[in-house]
């Protein structure tokens, strides 16, 4: 099995950082709202420094123990991937199912040095795999070996 480069612990991260922010955001603009009549809002400022504090924090422990979960291998017949934190997923992609495959990277991943393949199978649920944090030759060759994949497998599969 495969991990994931560990620069992806970092992206993750802050996007749970981003999330709290937001939510302390929320909470000192519910602070400020002035409302008619009987309801009044009044969320004390430690409170909203607790609350961003334990956002951050949840984020990065959950963005490390993603990490350590999230593996992938290509198996005999299929691309095999283990991955989440609440709910784990186990997620078998058979290549005579594969439609096509995809390289991504978006601005902060590509400031990270990161990549990611995306899948994207036959049928209507779960259409697509994504596989993040990957440099960007081990994606690149990951999208090479898996379009050679389906395609061996498609000749194989043929009537």
């Amino acid at each position: 099995m495969e991990s994931l480069h560990p620069r992806i612990r970092l992206l993750w991260i802050a996007r749970g950082a981003i999330a709290a922010v937001i939510l302390g955001v929320v909470l000192a603009a519910v602070d400020q709202v002035d409302t008619v009549g009987r309801w009044q809002f009044d969320v004390p400022t430690a409170a909203i420094v607790v609350v961003v504090a334990i956002g951050l924090v949840l984020g990065a422990v959950y963005a490390l123990r993603l990490y350590q979960v999230w593996r992938f291998e290509l198996q005999d017949d299929a691309l095999y991937l283990e991955r989440g934190v609440v709910t784990f997923v186990e997620t078998a992609v058979p290549f005579v199912r594969v439609q096509h495959v995809d390289t991504q990277f978006g601005p902060i991943e590509r400031a990270l040095g990161l990549s990611s393949v995306v899948v994207y199978t036959a049928g209507s649920r779960n259409a697509d795999v994504r596989i993040p944090g990957l440099t960007p030759d081990r994606a690149r060759s990951l999208q090479d070996t898996l379009r050679e994949l389906a395609v061996e497998s498609e000749a194989e599969d043929a009537v």
